[in-house]
């Protein structure tokens, strides 16, 4: 027969569960808002010149800005609420319609894909917007952060699944609609997904193997496709292979005068040459080339390592993570922003052919960094449901 606690072990226990409380990761929190407002900072310095000169933005310096900083400043304060509720929420069924918001979010996700195939806005060539009264979107940017959910979830249900091949078949075969649907949209973006779900279900496997195999493969293919589809995806990749001596390879070519012309500490806050014109459209995906003009080497190198200290407090929070579930988000944000990081530096420095992905939380782009915003929102979730002294 067990034996029963005496008040003074009952006192201790209860002493020590009063030591508990749920952790809140504060210095990413801080992290992630000085980031957003370095962004804004350096939207500005690199849009000011074009908003001032135009009478489509007004003439007005500040309007980039002032766009840029509300959506910032909405997606704080939904980042910090959704902090607040525990992610759990998102795997238990709703009331009434007894259905699980992961699953709302999935089709939710899906259908906005379908309706921007068929009805969505063009904006510079590319038809991949929704506008809903005053307010604009990229449905491919609500899919980044189902995918990540709907994924962690899948593999969360049945973690022993990807310790084959045929596992992550059958969570490819859930994923690739979302998938193909965004292709239609932005090959870019949907890169981005692919190693998103690969990624996460390569982290929950004990199998490593045949994940090498797959990444081979997808890299085989998409080299195909690069060099023997769409023409306009051949031009690509013949501007990267001779920018100097291509006329459509201006933008990257000026961006690489503004790294250059940078040199160790930059030429000066706001002193951007390459920004008057010389940079189309700077404050979108080429904002880190007026970062390196402006700021020189060493801004660079402070950018990057502030994203490498992002990086490491969201890998803290998934190894500490009370629950598979948790983990997995915080691994898929880590892969989404690690991904666009990298693939966005690479492409500024003219390493692979040009794509369309954004520098997170920097680049012009209220749809981006809103759903950044809200997936570190999930991070910081999954940190307040861990337990510390």
């Amino acid at each position: 027969m067990a034996r029963s606690l005496t008040a003074r072990e009952r006192e201790r226990i209860r002493n020590e569960k009063a030591k508990l409380h749920n952790y809140y990761d504060y210095s990413l929190l801080i992290l992630v808002i000085f980031i957003v407002a370095f962004g804004l900072i350096m939207i500005y310095s690199s849009s000011s010149y074009t908003a001032q000169i135009s009478k489509k933005y007004n003439y007005d310096a500040a309007f980039f800005l002032k766009k840029q900083a509300s959506t910032a400043i909405g997606g704080i304060l939904a980042m910090v609420i959704i902090s607040r509720f525990d992610y759990r929420i998102l795997i238990k069924k709703l009331p009434f319609i007894r259905i699980k918001p992961v699953t709302v979010l999935y089709i939710t996700a899906m259908l906005l894909q379908i309706v921007v195939l068929f009805s969505g806005s063009e904006v510079n060539g590319a038809k991949r917007w929704l506008i809903l009264g005053p307010v604009s979107f990229q449905p491919s940017e609500v899919t980044k952060i189902a995918v990540i959910i709907f994924t962690s979830y899948m593999v969360y249900l049945s973690p022993g699944m990807l310790d084959s091949f045929w596992g992550f078949v059958k969570v490819m075969i859930f994923m690739a609609p979302l998938i193909a649907l965004v292709i239609f949209e932005n090959m870019s973006t949907a890169i981005v997904l692919l190693l998103i779900v690969t990624g996460i279900c390569f982290v929950a496997s004990r199998k490593k193997l045949y994940f090498i195999f797959s990444a081979v493969s997808a890299a085989g293919v998409l080299a195909a496709y690069m060099a023997f589809g769409p023409e306009y995806r051949r031009e690509r990749v013949q501007i990267w292979l001779d920018v100097e001596n291509n006329d459509k390879g201006f933008q990257i070519l000026q961006g690489l005068y503004a790294i250059a012309s940078g040199g160790m500490f930059g030429t000066g806050l706001g002193q951007s040459m390459q920004k008057l014109g010389f940079i189309p459209e700077s404050y979108n995906d080429m904002i880190f080339a007026i970062i390196c003009e402006e700021m020189g080497l060493f801004g660079a190198i402070v950018v990057i390592t502030l994203f490498i200290l992002l990086l490491w407090r969201i890998f803290t929070i998934a190894i500490s993570a009370p629950d598979l579930f948790g983990g997995l988000i915080c691994v898929g944000v880590l892969i989404h922003i690690a991904v666009q990081v990298l693939i966005n530096i690479a492409v500024v420095t003219n390493s692979i052919p040009s794509t369309g992905i954004p520098l997170p939380f920097i680049s012009y782009g209220g749809t981006s960094v809103a759903i950044l915003l809200a997936e570190m929102g999930m991070v910081l979730s999954v940190s307040n449901q861990i337990k510390g002294y």
